[in-house]
Formats: C-alpha cells, structure tokens, sequence
C-alpha cells in the first residue's frame, strides 16, 4: 500500500509554498524571451579570471584548512575583512557582532527560526521581498504590511497600525525592511524615515531586520546612513550577501547584531548546516584582502546604472501615455516597480506577455497579505541593453492592448 504521504509532512512543510518567482523563471527559459522577471545578476560582472587565481591559490597554499569544516561563526579572516568593509560604511562591529550565512536567504530564514511563533505578527513593507515572506511563512507568521511612498515605508501608517494591535494585545515581534534600493519597489528610505523608525521600534521596544543586499550598488544622489550605523540601543539586526555585489554562485552572506542575537543565529545555523562552505569563504576573504571588491563594485556601478537609464527612458518612449501607468525611479539596485490603473490584472496578462517573449514578475507575488494584483517588478541588471530596448516595446504593447 502507498504511504499517505499528507498524513506524516510536517505542519510547516503544508504552509511553505514554491517560490512564485522560481516558477515563473520556468516559463521564460525560451532563448527568444526576454526576460525582466528573476533577479540575476549580470555575468559579465563576475571577476572570473581573478576568482580562478585566487582558488588555485588557495588550494595550493592552504587547501587542507579551506577544505576542512569550518567554525559556524565563519572563517575569521573573512569576518575581519567584513568588519573592515563594514567601516567603511560608518558600521563598527567586532567578531562578536558578525556572523557568516550562506548567503541572506539563509539569515532571513534563521531569523524566522529564532523569533517567529506560529500566529506571531511581523511587520513588513507593502509591498515586500517575496523571499522574506516565504521565509516567514514557512514559520506560520502573521505579516502586516505597511504601504510606501517614495521615501519609504510610511511613518504614520506604522505607528497607527501599532497602537491598533496593541489594543488588542498584539504586539509585533519585529519590522522587516530594505532601507535602499528595496525589492521590489527600487523605494529608498529617507534619512528622517530612518530615524523615525529606529524611534518607533525604541518606544514599541522592537527589533528591526534590516536586509541590505543592494546598498552599495547607488548610481545617483548621496548615501544615506544604513539603520545599523544609526542604531544606538542594540535592536538592528542587519542582514547582506555577496550575490548581487560580487556573484552569487558562492552562496556567501553576513549578518550583523548584537553579540547576544548573534549567538543565537549560530545555534540556529549548527542545526542547519554546520556551517558555510569554508573554501567558499576562503576564496572570498582573499579577494576582499586585495581590495578587489570596490573596483568590482565600481563597475557593477557603471554598467547598471546604463542599463537602469535606459529603461527609464524606454518606458518613457513606449508606455502608452495617459493611461495612469507609472514606474519607481530608482536610484541603485536591481528593480523598478510598474503600477497599472486598477483595471489590468498582470497575473491574466503575464501570459499574454510570453506569448509576446517578454516576461515580468506579476506584483501579487511581493505581498504578505491582501496581494494587489494591477503591478508588476521588472529587472534591468541582467538584460542586455539591446534586449531592454526591445523588451520594453514588447511589454508597452501588452499593456497597451489591455488597456483599451
């Protein structure tokens, strides 16, 4: 007799669901499609030629070491070369603070693991990364968004929300955020919603998650202060990840915070995996060593940042005017966010759009709650700037027909 399978899963495994961005990369595997929709880095980016020196290096000089198992806080010498990367960014932190993950996904995961009870309420952007909510998910977590403007999640909206749960005795176990460039808006908070925020989480006496992966790709205007630099009563917790600043086929992330939440992290992540790939981390610490990843950084920098423009100017071009569509301006990252009028549902016309070969990813994805269904997140890093050009003319005429 076949096992019944539904009878022995776990009552997690029944809550996770696929990712929805996974599923749709799926769909777009066609060499015609041109694809807006995964959030792929591009390869030509990556320093492969030094990365190859640097691993035979590595082998060669210290392969029985980088080759062993390593300790779950992670490799100390990548750790101080993070520290010193982290200064450079107005971030002070000891070994005690910084803890190496395989990259962010697996911190949010942890995060989930060490502070979410099934039926805990957390707070998050509206909308917000689809991989923090399958994170949290996975842990029955509550989410309550909290809608955004230009410069971020909005102030007044979070404090009302959180008298209105402690009215009813609720209270949040932390506020998730992505301060710059966020996924999938390409918002960028101000410096006054910052402080506000670290006020708030000081008087609700809350944590907040600070995830970071693309605040140091910015092609326009000044860097504003990071939460963790700003954070003066130990309650941020920062979480950032080689993959869209170096490549991600290491795997490698960081996350920073108090030294007591630090260490849970590290009991979490024994039950995990023991601990990140220390050839991985080897590999990596000596290229920060040579002070490799700034110039990599620069030139990420300058080649997004054409490509950013130039979807910025193609929408411009070929969006139907007049429609009530509009798109985010972003000024760093990976992604902009398209809002339609109420009436076009890009789940119905995402298929339409394949059909055209030209892929998105639909908006409903980014919410933990009530999904907004008339928007949609497009990728400018991966495309070629001849495929943006062409990708965009393609998707202006998807919308334009739904729009009549």
């Amino acid at each position: 007799m076949a096992i019944d399978l539904n009878s022995i899963l776990s009552s997690n495994i029944k809550n996770m669901k696929r990712s929805v961005i996974r599923e749709l990369l799926k769909l777009t595997r066609k060499k015609e499609i041109i694809s807006f929709a995964g959030g792929l880095p591009d390869p030509d980016t990556f320093p492969i030629n030094e990365i190859a020196e640097i691993t035979n290096e590595i082998l060669m000089d210290n392969g029985k070491t980088a080759l062993q198992y390593g300790a779950t806080e992670g490799y100390i010498p990548l750790r101080e070369e993070l520290i010193k990367f982290l200064a450079t960014d107005g971030v002070k932190a000891d070994l005690d603070n910084v803890i190496v993950t395989t990259a962010s996904q697996q911190a949010l995961d942890i995060v989930g693991k060490i502070f979410i009870d099934p039926g805990d309420v957390v707070i998050v952007e509206r909308p917000t990364y689809v991989g923090a909510i399958s994170a949290f998910n996975s842990y029955k977590s509550k989410m309550v968004g909290i809608e955004m403007d230009d410069e971020g999640m909005l102030m007044d909206i979070l404090s009302e929300k959180l008298i209105e749960l402690d009215k009813v005795g609720t209270k949040p176990k932390f506020i998730y955020v992505i301060p710059d460039f966020q996924n999938p808006g390409g918002y960028t908070m101000s410096f006054e919603r910052r402080k506000k925020l670290l006020e708030i989480a000081s008087k609700n006496n809350l944590l907040i998650i600070e995830d970071s992966p693309y605040r140091a790709i910015r092609y326009r205007g000044e860097t504003i202060p990071s939460l963790q630099s700003m954070d003066k009563e130990k309650r941020v917790i920062s979480l950032y990840t080689f993959s869209k600043i170096l490549f991600p086929g290491m795997r490698l992330g960081w996350v920073v915070g108090p030294a007591e939440i630090v260490d849970k992290f590290v009991v979490a992540k024994q039950a995990m995996d023991l601990c990140t790939p220390p050839f991985n981390q080897a590999i990596v610490a000596e290229y920060l060593r040579r002070g490799k990843l700034y110039d990599n950084i620069s030139s990420t920098i300058i080649n997004y940042k054409a490509k950013n423009e130039l979807m910025l100017n193609k929408l411009d071009e070929y969006m139907p005017k007049g429609q009530g569509l509009k798109w985010t301006k972003p000024d760093g990252g990976l992604f902009l966010w398209v809002t339609c009028p109420d009436s076009v549902n890009t789940e119905d016309i995402f298929y339409e759009a394949i059909k055209q070969n030209v892929a998105y990813v639909t908006g409903s994805a980014f919410y933990g709650e009530n999904p907004q269904y008339n928007s949609l997140r497009l990728n400018f890093s991966y495309p070629t700037l001849e495929q943006i050009d062409t990708g965009i003319m393609r998707l202006a005429k998807v919308l334009e027909n739904n729009l009549k």
